[in-house]
C-alpha cells in the first residue's frame, strides 16, 4: 500500500510545474564546455581531418578555429542578452520576431544534437573494440542508455559529472603530446613546411579537412543552451564560452601537430583510434591507456549532446512551439525528461544508420547554418540595443565577418559537393625515386601519398599540385602512366 501511495505521489509530481534550477558556477560550467569541445573532435576525428588536409592538418584545425571564433564571440554576447534555453531559437525570435524562423532554427539545433550523438556513439563503440569485440548495435545500445541515465539524474550530476570526463580527456591529450614530444621538438625546424602554399589544389584540401575539422569546435552553442542553469549568468555565459574555445583550439593544434610528425596522413585517414595508433607507433606498447581515456572522452560528448538537444526541445515547448509535454521538468531530478528521452532515442537510430564520417560533415553543415542565423541575429540586436545594461558587449564587425566566413564556407562546400569530376580510375601507382606514390583517384581533394621508407621524418609528404581536369600520358617525372593525371609532386620534408 505505502509503495502505490508513493508511486501515486511520483506521478502526481512529475506533471506539477517544475523549474530549472541555477546550479552551475564558473569552473563547472567551463569544463561541461570544454568536455563537449574536446569530446571527438580530437579522439576521433583527427585522423579523418588528416585524410583531407594531409601535412597541414594542423592549419586546417586553425582555419575551423577562426570560424568558429568570431560565431563564440556572438553566443558571449547574445547568451548574456537572452540567458535562456532554447539558445539559437531565443535569439532569433528576440532579432527577427518570425516564430516559424526560430522554430526552424531551433529544430536544427535538436537535429544537430541527435546527429552528433549519433556521431559520438560510433567513436565510442570503435575505441571500445580496442579493448574486446563486442557485437556493435549491442554496444552502441548500451552506451546511450547509460549517458541518457546520467542526463536524466540531474544537471548538476551531469556537470560533475563531465568535469571529471574533462579532466581525464586533457590528461589524455597531454599524455599524447608527452609521448610524441621527439616530434614536437622538431616543429621549429619544419615551421616553414606547416605554410602551405598558395595553390588550388591544396587548400581544396585544407578547407576539406577544416570543414571536418569544425564539428571538433562544435559545443559551445552547447553552453548557451544551459544558461537558465548557470549562476549570474551575465557574467559567466560569456567567460565561460570564450575560455572553453581557447583552451580548446591550444590543445587541438599541439596533437594535430604531433599526428602529423608521427604517422603518414594515409594511415591516419582509415583508423577509427587515431590517437590510440599515434600512442601504440610512437612507444611501442599496448595502447590501453590512450583508449580508456578516449572512451570517457567519447562519452563526455555524448552526455553533453542529449543535454544540449533536450533544452533546445525544453525551450521550444516552453515557448508554445512544440508540444507541452516536452517542457515538462521532473520534481525531482529537475530535468526535462520527455525531452531528454526523445533526444536519446534519435540520437540511437542515428548510430546505427550512418557511418561516422557522413554523420560529422552533416553535423557540420547544419551547425554551420545554424551559426549563420547566430551571427545575423547578432548584428540585428546590436543595431537595435548597441549597449544593453550590464551586459558585456563586443564590436559588430565580428558578428558580421563570422557570418561572411561562414556564408563562403558554406557555399564552398556546396560548390565542391556537385563539381567533384567523375574518376576514370581508382588509383594509379608509380615509382619515384624516393619509393612507391600511390594516387587515389576517387577523390582528387584527397591525393593519398605512401613513401614506403623508414620512419626517419622522410614518409610525410604532400601533393602540392594534382591537375585531375588535365588527362595526360605522363607525370611530370617523365615516367609514362596511361590515363595518369599531370601532377608535381614535392616533399618538403627529403
Amino acid at each position: 500500500m505505502f509503495f502505490c501511495v508513493q508511486t501515486l505521489y511520483s506521478v502526481i509530481r512529475f506533471f506539477m510545474p517544475a523549474k530549472l534550477q541555477r546550479r552551475l558556477t564558473l569552473p563547472l560550467f567551463t569544463f561541461y564546455g570544454l568536455g563537449s569541445i574536446l569530446g571527438a573532435g580530437v579522439y576521433a576525428l583527427v585522423g579523418k581531418v588528416a585524410g583531407a588536409a594531409g601535412f597541414f592538418t594542423p592549419v586546417a584545425f586553425v582555419v575551423a578555429a577562426v570560424v568558429a571564433v568570431f560565431t563564440g564571440f556572438s553566443y558571449a554576447e547574445l547568451s548574456a542578452r537572452y540567458p535562456k534555453s532554447g539558445g539559437e531559437s531565443i535569439y532569433t525570435i528576440h532579432a527577427f520576431g518570425i516564430p516559424a524562423l526560430s522554430t526552424m532554427v531551433g529544430l536544427l539545433g535538436v537535429f544537430s544534437a541527435i546527429v552528433s550523438v549519433g556521431v559520438l556513439t560510433d567513436a565510442f563503440v570503435g575505441y571500445l573494440q580496442v579493448f574486446f569485440h563486442v557485437t556493435p548495435w549491442i554496444a552502441t545500445l548500451l552506451t546511450v542508455l547509460i549517458a541518457t541515465a546520467i542526463a536524466v539524474r540531474g544537471i548538476r550530476e551531469s556537470a560533475f559529472a563531465a568535469s571529471v570526463f574533462t579532466l581525464i580527456e586533457i590528461g589524455g591529450l597531454l599524455l599524447i603530446l608527452w609521448v610524441g614530444r621527439a616530434g614536437l621538438a622538431s616543429f621549429p625546424a619544419h615551421i616553414g613546411d606547416f605554410v602551405p602554399p598558395l595553390d588550388g589544389v591544396v587548400w581544396s584540401g585544407i578547407l576539406t579537412g577544416a570543414f571536418i575539422a569544425f564539428y571538433a569546435y562544435i559545443g559551445f552553442e552547447d553552453m548557451a543552451n544551459v544558461a537558465e542553469e548557470v549562476k549570474n549568468p551575465h557574467h559567466t555565459l560569456p567567460l565561460g564560452i570564450l575560455l572553453a574555445i581557447a583552451v580548446s583550439t591550444l590543445l587541438y593544434c599541439a596533437v594535430a601537430t604531433v599526428a602529423v610528425l608521427s604517422l603518414p596522413a594515409q594511415e591516419l585517414r582509415t583508423t577509427d583510434v587515431p590517437l590510440a595508433l599515434i600512442y601504440e607507433r610512437t612507444t611501442g606498447s599496448s595502447p590501453v591507456i590512450i583508449t580508456f581515456i578516449g572512451l570517457f572522452a567519447i562519452a563526455n560528448g555524448i552526455l553533453v549532446q542529449i543535454i544540449l538537444g533536450s533544452r533546445i526541445l525544453y525551450g521550444l515547448s516552453g515557448r508554445g512551439w512544440l508540444p507541452a509535454f516536452l517542457h515538462r521538468v521532473h520534481p525531482s531530478t529537475s530535468t526535462p525528461l520527455a525531452a531528454t528521452l526523445v533526444v536519446a532515442a534519435a540520437g540511437l537510430l542515428f548510430a546505427l544508420w550512418l557511418p561516422i564520417l557522413r554523420l560529422a560533415e552533416l553535423t557540420s553543415f547544419t551547425v554551420l547554418v545554424i551559426y549563420a542565423f547566430v551571427n545575423a541575429a547578432c548584428m540585428r540586436v546590436k543595431l537595435r540595443d548597441p549597449h544593453p545594461e550590464g551586459v558585456r558587449t563586443f564590436p559588430i564587425v565580428f558578428p558580421l565577418l563570422g557570418f561572411i566566413i561562414i556564408a563562403s564556407f558554406l557555399i564552398y562546400r556546396v560548390r565542391e559537393a556537385v563539381t567533384i569530376p567523375a574518376p576514370r580510375f581508382e588509383t594509379v601507382r608509380m615509382s619515384v625515386p624516393q619509393g612507391d606514390l600511390v594516387l587515389d583517384m576517387r577523390d582528387p581533394r584527397e591525393v593519398c601519398l605512401d613513401l614506403q621508407q623508414e620512419r626517419a621524418g622522410m614518409h610525410r609528404c604532400t601533393l602540392e599540385a594534382a591537375k585531375a581536369s588535365q588527362m595526360e600520358e605522363e607525370c611530370t617525372d617523365g615516367m609514362s602512366i596511361a590515363g595518369c593525371f599531370a601532377c608535381e609532386f614535392t616533399c618538403p620534408l627529403l
